[in-house]
């Protein structure tokens, strides 16, 4: 058995812990009075949310939405457009392509309040199931998609690059602004490149471009 401790309370060994105590106790008080003065400098000035109008599929539409949503959220959650896919939410997929005034973009890179007074264009604006666009129709005929989740993306931008081409504007493969674009099946592929195809039907989606593209010559 071990032997008893000598344990006494000695004046200057209690004067001692209750100072070290008190200067923990000042500076916790310092910390979280200087952690609050920081909260309240980094909260945001201004509204947190803000009211846009957009044009969607000819539409006009408004909302009010909290500052960072973007644009896909607010096609999706705000106004049930769900035909515009979320698939990597990094931009790097190209499953939420949508156009705006007439340009393609990435949805999902592009904050919704960046948009008032602009014209969007989302899948559900370029055809139905009884009265679909040529590009639809091709890739319905050309097998452009299996699960298809990408292809409202892949049509968005398929559209876009028909008319980028014939517009004289170059990618990486033309370059020149003075060279005329011809439609090539490297062409049409550098300019998809940026919509992505988990399931691979590469070579069917590049014939249904082609075949649009044959089409409206």
């Amino acid at each position: 058995m071990s032997p008893p401790i000598d344990f006494r309370i000695r004046r200057r060994t209690l004067l001692q812990g209750g100072a070290a105590v008190a200067a923990f106790g000042a500076a916790s008080n310092g910390n979280s009075a200087q952690a609050q003065s920081q909260s309240q400098d980094a909260a945001p000035a201004g509204s947190e949310t803000t009211t846009v109008s957009l044009t969607v599929n000819g539409e006009q539409r408004e909302l009010t939405v909290d500052n960072r949503v973007t644009l896909l959220d607010a096609l999706r959650e705000h106004m049930q457009l769900t035909g515009t896919k979320k698939g990597c939410d990094h931009g790097q997929c190209g499953a939420c392509t949508c156009t705006v005034n007439g340009e393609r973009i990435n949805s999902c890179l592009s904050l919704a309040v960046m948009h008032d007074g602009d014209e969007v264009e989302t899948i559900e604006g370029i055809g139905t199931p009884q009265t679909m666009d040529p590009m639809q129709t091709a890739f319905v005929e050309n097998d452009g998609f299996q699960c298809g989740y990408c292809t409202p993306g892949q049509i968005q931008s398929a559209r876009k690059v028909i008319e980028e081409i014939r517009a004289g504007i170059p990618s990486h493969v033309t370059g020149d602004l003075t060279a005329e674009i011809a439609i090539t099946d490297a062409e049409i592929r550098e300019r998809m490149s940026g919509n992505i195809c988990r399931c691979g039907a590469y070579a069917n989606i590049l014939a249904a471009i082609t075949q649009v593209a044959e089409d409206q010559a």
